[in-house]
């Protein structure tokens, strides 16, 4: 194994540390009421990608909830290349990293021993990695995935927007659970409180419909980085990708469906409630978009999530 003798690398709070020891006090606002922001960013090759948009949406999320960690868009960049650089030494070459790059309140008042602080004033930030579990997403990839429709909802944009890419999502756990429970390794798709489709836990959703590529507003869920990416290479295919309201109903209407999120890039829906997706299989138009992320990042997505699988 490369590097074996070395440690993983993580900053936590202006100190380079062994990754194991990037651990929060139980008096940290994260842990005590789940006030924290965050990014994931994932490699390819062993090369970060899509850095940039992903720091500027850190960005947006830290000031939306007010949190000031004195570190700019330059540090934020150099900190993460160094903890992949470091990192990426200790993998195999087929292997790649997810980067985690997290902020939360800071200490918690009530609960921080000794001198009383104002909530707030200490951020605790933080960058680690990890190896990406390429296998758990293969054969999702090959085959695709089924989505329930979960009785659990969207935290509605008056509790906060949802541009705050926040990790207070026990709505997201309850989902999950409640999916699994009903069908095993199904997905959850969340609803809003209206009745519109929004997203399952970490993944923006998109349909097919008619030859153009339909997603949710983003005023009810997170502008996703991978659905960015995924409008692009649309729109080479010419398929255009809109955004607006979408009805449950017209998930059981659509030719295809995805989920994009950064860690896998893309998977395809083939049941929603039981019922199939198209035929109840990839199809052709997933097929061309995943093969065109793969020339975009110089990597067979595919091929490597499916190569891990192989490999167990």
């Amino acid at each position: 194994m490369p590097g074996a003798q070395q440690s993983p690398l993580a900053y936590l709070n202006g100190r380079w540390v062994p990754a194991e020891q990037a651990a929060l006090p139980v008096w940290d606002a994260g842990v005590v009421l789940g006030a924290a922001v965050a990014e994931q960013v994932r490699t390819f090759g062993h090369r970060l990608f899509r850095l940039k948009d992903h720091l500027l949406r850190l960005k947006r999320s830290l000031e939306l909830v007010g949190f000031s960690p004195g570190i700019s868009l330059e540090q934020w960049e150099q900190i993460a290349r160094r903890v992949v650089e470091h990192n990426a030494k200790l993998i195999e070459p087929h292997q790649d990293l997810g980067l985690v790059l997290f902020v939360t309140a800071g200490p918690y008042p009530t609960l921080f021993p000794g001198q009383a602080l104002p909530l707030g004033s200490r951020p605790t930030v933080c960058a680690h990695s990890y190896v990406l579990p390429l296998n758990r997403w293969g054969e999702s990839a090959r085959r695709g995935v089924a989505l329930r429709i979960a009785p659990v909802r969207q935290v509605p944009p008056e509790c906060w927007s949802p541009q705050i890419k926040a990790r207070s999502r026990l709505h997201f756990y309850l989902a999950a659970a409640w999916a699994a429970e009903q069908e095993p390794g199904a997905q959850a798709l969340l609803l809003t409180l209206q009745g519109q489709v929004a997203e399952c836990p970490t993944a923006n959703v998109v349909l097919l419909k008619q030859g153009r590529l339909l997603t949710p507003p983003d005023e009810v869920v997170l502008p996703g980085i991978s659905l960015r990416v995924l409008g692009e290479l649309a729109s080479g295919l010419g398929l255009p990708l809109e955004q607006r309201p979408l009805q449950p109903e017209e998930l059981f209407e659509a030719e295809e469906i995805y989920l994009t999120s950064t860690p896998y890039c893309m998977l395809p829906v083939v049941r929603v409630d039981g019922r199939p997706v198209g035929r109840g299989e990839p199809g052709p138009v997933y097929r061309r978009l995943l093969r065109a992320w793969s020339e975009c990042v110089g990597l067979d997505v595919l091929g490597q999530m499916t190569a891990e699988l192989s490999a167990e």
